[in-house]
Parts: C-alpha cells; sequence; structure tokens
C-alpha cells in the first residue's frame, strides 16, 4: 500500500480511537491503531539532558564539542508495531522504536528519525535510551530543542523476539518506514503535528539512513534532509577493505561486522550453512553466541580476522564470487539518483570507515553527468567513528535548524 493511503488509514482509526478513552494495553501501553501500541517509559528533564551534553557525551564518545543547551524537558514512549520481513516473503514480525515528545507548549514540532549503530546488547537501542549513548545526544540535542525524534530498533533487537537482521537492507527499511508510520499514528492520537521531516544516523544506522531514504524517495514522501556521520553506504567496499587493503588504524572490533553480517544473512536470506562458510571452525561456536546474545567471553573471539575467518576469503575473487560476498555486494545505499539533500559526515581518522568510503555516496552522486550536488560529504577533521558522530550532531542540528 503506497505511503500515503496507508498512513491515511492508520490516522483515520488512530483520530476514532482519539475521542474514546485510551484502551490500555498490560503495562500502561495504549494502543492508537491496529498494530501500534505506546507506553510512557519517562521523563527527562533539561537538567538530565544538558548533562548528557556536558558530561556523558565527552566521556563516552572521547571528544568535547560545543552543544546548543538543552532548553526543554522531554517525554519518552515505547512504541511497540507490527511490521512484515520483505527477505522472508513479508513475514509478519512486531518490532520496537522510541518516540520523544518534547515537553513545551505547542502542537506542531519538526521531527527526526534517528538510525542507531551496531550494539551488542539487544537493548542498547532507542527504546531502552538508558542503555544508548548515541540515543541520549539525540535527545539532547534535538529533542532539548523542541524537535520530536523516533527512532527504530531494528528488527531482532529491543524487544523484538526475532534474531538479528544485522545490515539486512531491506529489513531495516522495512523497520525505519513502519516506525515512521505508527509514530505519526501516535502522533495523530496525540493531536500532534510534525510538517517537517529529517532523517539522520550513525555508522550501521548511516548506511540504514541511505537505505531508508531510497525507500521514502520511492514512496514518494518528502524528507526535508537526511543526514549520516561515519556512513558505510556500500558493504562490500567495507569489507574489502578489511580484508584486502587493511589500514593501520583498522577498529579491532570490525571483527564484529563479519560475525554479525553473515548470521544475519544466513538467517533473513535463507542461505544454511553460510556463516560457517565464512567462521573458522575453532571460533563458530563463540561467533554463533555473540550473534545470538548468549552468555559468552568476548575474549574468546579473535579481533586478527586471518583467525576469525577461514583463509579463502582474503582471496579478493573468491570472496566475491562466493554466496557470502555476492549479498554483501547487493548491500548499498547510494546507487539511485538521491533528491533529497543529503551530508554525509566522515572522520579523516575513523579507524572503521575510510574517508573514500565516508565521501563515496557524494562522489558517486556527482560523477552522474554534469553532478547531482544533492549529495555532499562534510569532513569532522581528524575524528575517530565516535568522535565523528559526536562531532556532526550539532553540525546536523544547525543545518536542519535553517532549512
Amino acid at each position: 500500500m503506497p505511503f500515503a493511503r496507508r498512513l491515511l488509514a492508520i490516522v483515520i482509526f488512530a483520530l476514532g480511537l482519539a475521542a474514546q478513552p485510551a484502551a490500555a494495553q498490560g503495562s500502561g501501553a495504549i494502543q492508537v491503531a491496529a498494530g501500534v501500541t505506546y507506553e510512557f517509559i519517562g521523563r527527562w528533564d533539561a537538567d538530565k539532558l544538558n548533562k548528557v551534553l556536558t558530561e556523558d557525551t565527552p566521556k563516552f564518545f572521547g571528544v568535547t564539542v560545543k552543544y546548543s543547551a538543552a532548553k526543554n524537558a522531554v517525554k519518552l514512549y515505547r512504541v511497540t508495531y507490527n511490521s512484515v520481513v520483505p527477505e522472508r516473503g513479508n513475514k509478519p514480525i512486531v518490532a520496537t522504536g522510541l518516540i520523544a515528545i518534547p515537553d513545551i507548549a505547542g502542537t506542531s514540532f519538526p521531527l527526526v528519525s534517528y538510525q542507531h549503530g551496531t550494539v551488542y546488547e539487544k537493548t542498547q537501542v532507542p527504546s531502552y535510551p538508558d542503555q544508548s549513548p548515541e540515543t541520549q545526544l539525540m535527545l539532547a540535542q534535538f529533542g532539548g530543542q523542541g524537535y520530536i525524534v523516533i527512532g527504530a530498533d531494528y528488527f531482532g533487537m529491543g524487544a523484538s523476539k526475532e534474531p538479528e537482521g544485522y545490515m539486512v537492507k531491506a529489513s531495516h527499511q522495512q523497520a525505519s518506514y513502519d516506525m515512521l508510520i505508527a509514530s505519526r499514528a501516535v502522533l495523530a492520537h496525540m493531536k500532534l503535528e510534525s510538517p517537517k521531516l529529517f532523517i539522520a544516523g550513525w555508522s550501521q544506522g548511516g548506511f540504514v539512513t541511505m537505505a531508508f531514504l531510497e525507500k521514502l524517495e520511492a514512496a514518494g514522501v518528502k524528507v526535508d534532509a537526511a543526514a549520516t556521520a561515519s556512513a558505510p553506504v556500500d558493504i562490500f567496499v567495507a569489507l574489502n577493505g578489511f580484508l584486502s587493503f587493511p589500514r593501520k588504524i583498522d577498529a579491532d572490533w570490525v571483527n564484529s561486522l563479519f560475525i554479525l553480517s553473515s548470521f544475519s544473512f544466513e538467517n533473513y536470506y535463507g542461505v544454511p550453512g553460510l556463516a560457517r562458510s565464512l567462521i573458522a571452525d575453532a571460533y563458530y561456536d563463540v561467533a554463533r553466541k555473540a550473534y545470538l546474545r548468549e552468555p559468552f567471553n568476548p575474549a574468546d573471539v579473535p579481533t586478527d580476522l586471518r583467525k576469525l575467518l577461514k583463509p579463502d576469503y582474503f582471496n579478493p575473487q573468491f570472496f566475491a564470487e562466493s554466496a557470502y560476498g555476492k549479498l554483501v555486494a547487493q548491500t548499498a545505499a547510494y546507487r539511485w539518483i538521491v533528491k533529497s539533500p543529503t551530508r554525509n559526515y566522515y572522520g579523516e581518522t575513523d579507524e572503521a570507515i575510510s574517508i573514500g568510503l565516508g565521501q563515496l555516496a557524494a562522489t558517486y552522486q556527482h560523477a552522474i553527468g554534469n553532478g547531482n550536488t544533492q549529495v555532499q560529504a562534510v569532513s569532522t577533521g581528524p575524528t575517530s567513528h565516535r568522535g565523528t558522530y559526536a562531532t556532526a550532531v550539532p553540525q546536523w542540528k544547525i543545518w536542519f535548524d535553517g532549512l
């Protein structure tokens, strides 16, 4: 169903419910549409948000950045919504996400959808904001200045019962798209409007943001601007770099990218044995535990890719022709004519994203004929992976404010 028709149906349903007493679902959950509920999970006042900006963020992200101070509190809600898994023939799934509402007078606020980065616990996601420093920064910088902030947890994360769908493109698109629809149903129930839509994401979430933008534009949904930090817009480029052209600064945690993606691809694309074909036999069991979030000793997972992975994968031709490599090669989010203003922020000393990869979407768009200048690459200077995000966020805010 086209976005506008689908959203209209949900909003009409939600408006009908709004005239009635809210229907409680279990622990305070309120149903606003078929398959969409939300529940209050907390209120963060301006003091807490400013502590995030001045103390917590510099400590976690390792860089001191000037942020504009939070002016208002935010109310936080966990949204539960129905969606489908495209790679599994649109198998039904229940997913979760966060919606944060500025606690100020007014009925109309700009909305930013934040797509989170790679995390290692199911609850280090937006709808569990106490466990997600990156979400906390978005709440403090955007929510604390009058933006509605939403964020999908992605399939297999948050309260979702499925295994994780890490870097599974269509599922990431669907989770984000349906979270937006669900959020607008919640806003309609609250009698709030969000005339402007911005999308943003870091790391894995940078990829998801670009994939989300592709889906939104295809559906005819207006996006006022899209911004990313450290976005691996082409996973084939990213993983080939680690395998064949490693840098001295490459992070020791890139092993997780191969583990999470191989098991996710096996589960979501239905390729039995895919992860076992990639991961060395000695480390398969511990890698599987890591993917399933079962107890394991991280020290048992080698950071040296030549120990973790089978030798054949360091042959570029073998990697490209393997079942895993072919799926990786399909995992890209920049090869269409981008219509929305887009900025990809990259760090010059990012231990996970090379400068070339950080600039890739803009380079590709600029290479089309006379050049599509809707996409621009913006350097944050000599910043690390975390530092790139922390530095980019206030720049996103300034840019969004001016649109």
